[in-house]
C-alpha cells in the first residue's frame, strides 16, 4: 500500500429540505387548514479516528465530500427526511488543518476521537408552523438553510514511542527488523526507505512500544535536498529518539552534527528532545578502531555513544532498556497530568 501523510479535501454539509406549503382538502371536512410540513435538516460531516489505518491513502482517489441535502417537506404534516452524515475515517495521529496549513483545527490522536467539522443546515418551517387567529391560511414556508462548505488539510503523524533519526544508510532499517517484526526494505544504497515504517517492540510482557524508522536526513535537508524534513513530523510525538550514527563512515563527529543540524533547523521541539546516541554496526570494525570512532562521536556530542549492531544485536538490548525507561517516564507524566495529583488524607 503507498504511504501517504497529508492530503487537501473539500468538504460541505447538506442544504436543509424546505418547508411545504399544503391545505387539507378532504371532502366533507371544513376549515381544512394548512398542513405542510417541515424540512428535514441537512447532513453533518464528522472526522473520526479509528485503529487499524496507518496512511491516508483512502483520500488520494476521493477529494470531495458532500453531505446529503434534507428532504422537503410534504402535506400532511410530513417532515422530510434528514440527510445522511458524512464521517471521514482517519488514522489516530492525524492532524485537521485549516486551508492555509497552519492553523491547527483538531488533533485526532486518540482513538474513537470524533469531532463534528461542519454542521449540516437546519429545514426550513412548513405553511403550517405560520398558521394563527390572525393569518389561518399562511400560503408561505421557509427554505432550508445552506450548509456549510471548506477546503481542508490532514496531516498524518504517526503515533510511536520511539523514533529513529540518521543519516542514509546508518542501518535504521536493520535496526528495525532486529528489534521488532517488522519488515522494512534493507539494501546497501543510500535511501531505501522512502517512507516510514512501524514496528513493536516486546521486551517483556508489560514491556512494549512502538518505533518509528523514518527515511534519512542529508545536509540541507531543511532546505529540500534529498527527501527533505517532511517526514520528521512522525517522530515529533515520542518519548525519546535513538539516533544511530555508521561507525564504518569516515567522519562521525559530522555526521552526528549534521543530524542535529537538521532536527534544530525544523524546530518543533524535536532539538530539546530526549536522544539516545549509538554508534551501529561496530561489528564490522577491530577493537582499535572502535575504541577511535567512540572517541571521535563522543567529543562531538558531549557524552559517549552505545556501541551497538543491528546485525550481531551486540548492544542493542541495552539501548531498547534505555529508550523503555525513557518511555515509561513519559507515560507516568501523561497519566500523572490526566488524573491530576492524589488526594491528600482528611480526617
Amino acid at each position: 500500500m503507498k504511504f501517504l501523510d497529508q492530503c487537501k479535501i473539500y468538504i460541505r454539509s447538506g442544504n436543509g429540505g424546505g418547508g411545504a406549503v399544503s391545505f387539507r382538502r378532504e371532502k366533507y371536512i371544513e376549515y381544512g387548514g394548512p398542513d405542510g410540513g417541515d424540512g428535514g435538516r441537512g447532513g453533518d460531516v464528522w472526522i473520526e479516528a479509528v485503529d487499524g489505518l496507518n496512511t491516508l491513502i483512502d483520500y488520494r482517489y476521493q477529494q470531495h465530500f458532500k453531505a446529503e441535502t434534507g428532504e422537503h417537506g410534504m402535506g400532511r404534516n410530513r417532515h422530510g427526511h434528514a440527510g445522511a452524515d458524512v464521517v471521514l475515517k482517519v488514522p489516530v495521529g492525524t492532524q485537521v488543518l485549516d486551508e492555509d496549513k497552519e492553523t491547527l483545527i483538531a488533533d485526532m490522536d486518540q482513538a474513537g476521537q470524533r469531532l463534528l467539522l461542519l454542521k449540516g443546515g437546519n429545514g426550513g418551517w412548513g405553511n403550517d408552523r405560520f398558521k394563527g387567529p390572525i393569518n389561518q391560511a399562511p400560503r408561505h414556508a421557509n427554505p432550508g438553510q445552506d450548509g456549510e462548505e471548506r477546503w481542508i488539510w490532514l496531516r498524518l503523524k504517526l503515533i510511536a514511542d520511539v523514533g529513529l533519526v540518521g543519516l542514509p544508510n546508518a542501518g535504521k532499517s536493520t535496526f528495525l527488523a532486529a528489534v521488532s517484526a517488522a519488515k522494512p526494505k534493507i539494501a546497501d544504497y543510500p535511501f531505501t526507505t522512502l517512507a516510514p515504517n512501524l514496528g513493536v517492540v516486546d521486551l517483556s510482557t508489560n514491556e512494549r512500544f512502538v518505533i518509528a524508522d523514518i527515511p534519512g536526513l542529508i545536509e540541507g535537508a531543511s532546505e529540500g535536498a534529498g527527501l527533505g524534513t517532511r517526514f520528521l513530523g512522525h517522530v515529533e510525538r515520542t518519548a525519546v529518539l535513538i539516533h544511530l550514527v555508521d561507525a564504518t563512515q569516515d567522519d562521525v563527529g559530522e555526521a552526528y552534527r549534521t543530524i542535529r543540524q537538521e532536527l534544530a533547523a525544523y524546530g518543533e521541539g524535536l532539538e530539546d528532545k530526549r536522544e539516545i546516541l549509538a554508534l551501529n554496526k561496530v561489528d564490522a570494525l577491530d577493537d582499535e578502531t572502535r575504541a577511535a570512532k567512540a572517541a571521535e562521536l563522543t567529543e562531538a556530542a558531549g557524552h559517549a555513544p552505545a556501541l551497538i549492531s543491528g546485525v550481531s544485536g551486540e548492544g542493542v538490548t541495552e539501548v531498547l532498556r534505555a529508550a523503555w525507561g525513557q518511555v515509561r517516564e513519559r507515560r507516568a507524566e501523561e497519566k500523572a497530568a490526566v488524573e491530576g495529583p492524589e488526594p491528600g488524607w482528611t480526617p
